[in-house]
């Protein structure tokens, strides 16, 4: 797997929280204590004080990924973005770009696991987010992939676009549409009028709205059930996230979403 995340990426999954809170500072106030409590756990030496308001910190963290859910996951009945049950407990959202070499990695290297270990046993909903950052060539990439979902082949096209990094010529609209056509793509005439239509630009501008909305900078982005993960982490970060996620799950009904 990758490396770890960059700092840039860090501190765009802080903000995309940040973002979407009302009492910002306030937030951020609980957010930053709650993460200078994690440094010191297993200290001897932390005041009492802080230990009793930690409940209340962990609360108004947990109303902030509620509200992060609630804005960002759709459950959209036969979304050919998404993979997994409607009604899974868990539901993973990815912002991403097609030129993004970290996230060709996640595609390649970590998606599968997830799929195998939690979407394939109804744990987990992954549901794609189309969010250019890179210019033309990003912008015509995701037009086709969504393109070819309206034709029942969003995730074969996706996974052929990951296959390797691929930048600038390589997604011209001719190689775009080789790949749309080995990938399963029956209808090309119709693949190519829908990758230029107005319904791709506007489902395009509704997933970047939707990201810039939440402080995205930098892709790939994640959020499980509404809690940021910071770029392409190791297979074991999105597992535990997701277990974790699922463990809430049982205690609270997790976010609805809707037919944004």
């Amino acid at each position: 797997m990758p490396v770890s995340a960059s700092p840039t990426r860090k501190l765009a999954a802080v903000g995309a929280v940040i973002a979407l809170v009302v009492a910002v500072i306030a937030i951020a106030v609980a957010v930053g204590s709650s993460v200078e409590g994690d440094r010191d756990t297993g200290r001897t030496d932390t005041p009492q004080a802080a230990a009793s308001t930690a409940p209340q910190e962990d609360a108004a963290q947990q109303k902030m990924f509620d509200d992060l859910a609630k804005r960002t996951i759709r459950r959209a009945d036969g979304d050919p973005l998404a993979v997994g049950k409607k009604d899974a407990p868990v539901v993973l959202v990815e912002y991403a770009d097609y030129q993004c070499s970290f996230c060709g990695r996640f595609t390649r290297e970590t998606q599968p696991a997830l799929i195998k270990k939690f979407v394939d046993k109804g744990t987990l909903r992954i549901e794609f987010r189309n969010f250019t950052v890179f210019g033309a060539d990003s912008e015509r990439a995701a037009r086709a992939s969504w393109a070819a979902g309206q034709q029942g082949k969003f995730w074969q096209l996706h996974d052929e676009l990951y296959a390797k990094t691929r930048k600038g010529a390589a997604l011209a609209e001719d190689k775009i549409v080789d790949m749309a056509r080995s990938s399963g793509v029956d209808d090309i005439e119709k693949f190519r009028a829908d990758m230029k239509g107005a319904d791709a630009e506007r489902a395009l501008k509704k997933d970047q709205d939707e990201g810039y909305q939440l402080g995205v900078q930098s892709t790939p982005s994640f959020l499980v059930n509404g809690r940021p993960v910071a770029g392409a982490q190791p297979q074991e970060v999105f597992a535990q996230a997701i277990e974790d996620a699922a463990a809430r799950a049982k205690h609270g009904p997790a976010a609805k979403g809707s037919d944004k």
